[in-house]
């Protein structure tokens, strides 16, 4: 199997934040937040910390991110709904996954309406946090080398998700 190079330099990149333990190794500044309000679930940190595991509190509360190729929704190609670990929000369908070979499930599209983003200006790029439209948490982040139709990757964390077959 044929790597991209850009993949092959994203997932090192993504490897080394994940050994240093932290996705604000270089300082995290957003351009613009996201919104405390108005999410239609708002929690505080120990509640959610009462109904997430604690990765799923580390990526979808505190912005993390889970190493590449843990996930075994990136293996998961059958047909259902990815939904949100926080509040099971639908938020992709499984006809819109791709293998992008990056280690975290991709999509080329979210169900409309089930995700706002973000810009995110951390290690020294720029690019777009996904977050779920409905409690806020943090999913991933999209870019712009996706295949057609929309031409666009949602790099998605799968410990952010759960699938529901069918």
């Amino acid at each position: 199997m044929k790597i991209k190079k850009r993949y092959f330099l994203q997932a090192g990149v993504a490897m080394i934040i994940t050994a240093c333990g932290s996705d604000n190794l270089f300082g995290r500044k957003k351009i613009m937040a996201v919104p405390k309000a108005p999410f239609e679930i708002i929690k505080t940190e120990a509640q959610w910390k009462k109904i997430l595991t604690p990765e799923q509190f580390e990526v979808l509360r505190k912005e993390g991110t889970e190493r590449p190729f843990s996930s075994p929704l990136d293996y998961e190609y059958g047909k259902g709904t990815y939904v949100c670990a926080g509040c099971d929000l639908p938020l992709f369908i499984s006809k819109t996954k791709f293998d992008s070979g990056t280690g975290w499930p991709s999509f080329y599209a979210p169900i409309k309406g089930s995700i706002r983003t973000t810009v995110d200006t951390s290690l020294f790029m720029t690019r777009a946090e996904v977050h779920c439209h409905r409690c806020g948490g943090h999913l991933g982040h999209v870019f712009d080398d996706g295949p057609l139709p929309t031409g666009k990757r949602y790099c998605i964390n799968g410990v952010a998700l759960k699938f529901i077959l069918g």
